[in-house]
């Protein structure tokens, strides 16, 4: 694959994310004018890359120079105009693929650091931005030391990981002991690849959940979140803009910018989580990337900023897109699995799309899927986002969405 026939551009996208932003990456590349290409060791994992007829290259996309040999082959045929990736997992190996190839990029190695949510702590910490007390541990009985030193409730969580995969509060020495043994047991993550022997044990901080949305140093929006039930972290929704008065929002926004500074980062879109406290604002985590979760698509409903758009447009060298228009408030509900099983059908999306300030709706499954509950984002089924004129008007739609939704299931276990 060399040329795209068309004098096209190539794009190319390092893996994806499976239920998110992925899609619309390559919708974006396209519309700018560019040829998307997927790079994935198993482009099965991405159906919309069949759906929508993407290129795909099949390789081994954690061997950097295999990864460095395919983008070059593509830059020298119709040219490459940028290397981008949606997932977690991918984002520091395509920033230094493509700053290696001349194309703008994020820092590769500050965005690694930051992935690594111990580094990431060590740096938060030295330069004085507020984050839960914490340590990094390689054993189960160091664990539950550093836990009992801390103080219950703590935080278990892998040193690096997505989408809530593997964190869980554990509020005594047996819930520790027992988690971290799980934890320190797992050889690699959802994808195989694998992952260090390591975990965090963080102090829990009380107070509601908000995420900062930024690209390079602006705050863009900021997020109010919804959370599952204790002991883990699932979200299930999300509000645009979070329902807070302004000094709270400045806070949240002002603490998100320190932390990007203090990890070497303000490239490009990031996702800041972080909680209220007793004490204000205290970041949970980092995420050199474009959030998850549709919050990109509720953000853009409620503020007119396309920040996927705005991905592509600043890793190509492209014009930002200009603001469109802004409903004000926007909300994103999931539908979460209601146990372990397997999809049997999937029906009722054209009358949840059809229901009055709805953006979007649709099913992240698929009959004949198996689903097992794994507390985390993968206990999503399906998802609304809605506008309204206020953020209970958007709330109340996106839930009225997801309930019109109808995923049948043989349940063999309950969640």
């Amino acid at each position: 694959m060399t040329d795209t026939g068309d004098g096209r551009q190539w794009f190319a996208f390092l893996e994806s994310n499976t239920t998110g932003t992925g899609r619309q990456f390559c919708a974006a590349a396209a519309a700018r004018g560019m040829r998307p290409v997927l790079l994935a060791r198993d482009p099965a994992r991405y159906p919309y890359a069949a759906e929508d007829r993407i290129e795909t290259l099949v390789l081994d996309t954690g061997d950097a120079d295999a990864v460095r040999e395919a983008c070059e082959r593509l830059a020298a045929g119709a040219g490459l105009a940028g290397v981008a990736s949606s997932s977690e997992y991918f984002v520091a190996p395509a920033a230094r693929v493509a700053a290696k190839l001349g194309l703008p990029a994020a820092d590769g190695d500050a965005v690694a650091r930051c992935r690594r949510k111990d580094a990431q702590r060590g740096l938060l910490a030295a330069a004085g931005v507020p984050s839960p007390a914490y340590q990094s541990v390689g054993e189960v009985a160091e664990a539950v030391g550093a836990a009992r030193e801390i103080g219950y409730p703590v935080v278990l969580k892998p040193v690096s990981g997505s989408g809530s995969v593997g964190v869980r509060l554990c509020r005594d020495a047996d819930e520790t002991r027992r988690w971290a043994e799980e934890l320190l047991s797992r050889t690699g993550d959802e994808r195989g690849t694998p992952v260090p022997r390591r975990l965090l044990v963080e102090a829990a901080v009380e107070g509601p959940e908000f995420s900062v949305e930024t690209f390079d140093t602006d705050v863009v929006a900021v997020v109010g979140k919804h959370l599952g039930p204790e002991p883990h972290f699932v979200e299930t929704g999300h509000d645009v803009p979070a329902a807070v008065p302004e000094d709270v929002r400045a806070a949240l926004a002002d603490t998100a910018v320190r932390a990007l500074a203090a990890l070497g980062l303000g490239w490009g879109a990031a996702h800041t989580e972080l909680r209220w406290s007793a004490s204000g604002p205290v970041v949970i985590e980092v995420n050199p990337r474009l959030a998850g979760g549709m919050i990109p698509a509720a953000v853009k409903a409620a503020t007119g900023t396309d920040l996927v758009d705005a991905v592509i447009a600043r890793a190509s060298a492209g014009p930002l897109p200009a603001p469109g228009p802004a409903a004000g408030h926007a909300a994103v509900r999931f539908l979460m699995a209601p146990g372990a099983g397997r999809v049997t059908a999937v029906g009722g999306l054209d009358e949840a799309a059809a229901g009055p300030g709805i953006i979007l709706a649709h099913a992240t499954t698929a009959a004949g899927r198996a689903v097992a509950i794994t507390h985390s984002f993968l206990d999503r089924l399906g998802c609304a986002v809605a506008v309204g004129r206020d953020a209970e008007e958007a709330a109340h739609r996106a839930r009225a969405a997801v309930r019109r939704m109808r995923i049948e299931m043989r349940v063999t276990e309950a969640g």
